[in-house]
């Protein structure tokens, strides 16, 4: 078991140029400190340069990192593309193993959408359509309903105010650290 009864886990995963990591970004700002992000994108591609992958090691880093804030008394947001079939199992296992309220959201974007945010990327000269597309999966939920879709008409501060309220965050005080 991880965490206590009064962490919050949020999962928070969709696809490229989606929103998960101005969401995230938006909920840390909100909330302010005690609240953890734990990005697939940071361990992945900054502390391991790990492509993704089945079976590949960022998967049980950012669970350990995970496990570890929560352990510390932090709420965290996993945040990330994660795909269903490489993260799937361990995001299920932390689910399970979380002894507090865990809440999973998918921002559900349609390819031209995405097209249109991931201009404005900072990668978006490296990233090319053809590439975003081979990424892009419709629809990639995880197994058993335990993901709330949020559609791309949910303009950001709407996410936020959603996700702080779904999740208690927004009841919560913010732990000086």
């Amino acid at each position: 078991m991880v965490g206590t009864e009064e962490t919050r886990l949020v999962i928070l995963r969709g696809n490229s140029a989606s929103g998960k990591s101005s969401v995230a970004a938006g909920l840390r700002g909100r909330f302010g400190r005690g609240l953890a992000l734990v990005g697939q994108d940071n361990l992945r591609r900054i502390v391991l340069r790990e492509r993704d992958r089945p079976g590949a090691a960022n998967i049980g880093l950012i669970d350990l990192t995970a496990r570890y804030a929560l352990d510390a008394g932090y709420h965290v947001v996993v945040e990330g593309i994660l795909h269903a079939d490489h993260y799937g199992d361990m995001l299920a296992r932390l689910r399970a193993d979380h002894r507090g309220p865990t809440h999973g959201y998918y921002l559900d974007v349609p390819f031209t959408e995405t097209l249109t945010r991931h201009a404005t990327k900072p990668i978006a000269d490296d990233v090319d359509e053809a590439r975003l597309r081979d990424w892009y999966r419709p629809s990639d939920l995880l197994p058993g309903g335990t993901e709330t879709v949020i559609g791309a008409d949910s303009a950001l501060p709407e996410t936020v105010d959603r996700i702080m309220r779904e999740t208690g965050l927004a009841q919560l005080p913010a732990v000086d650290r």
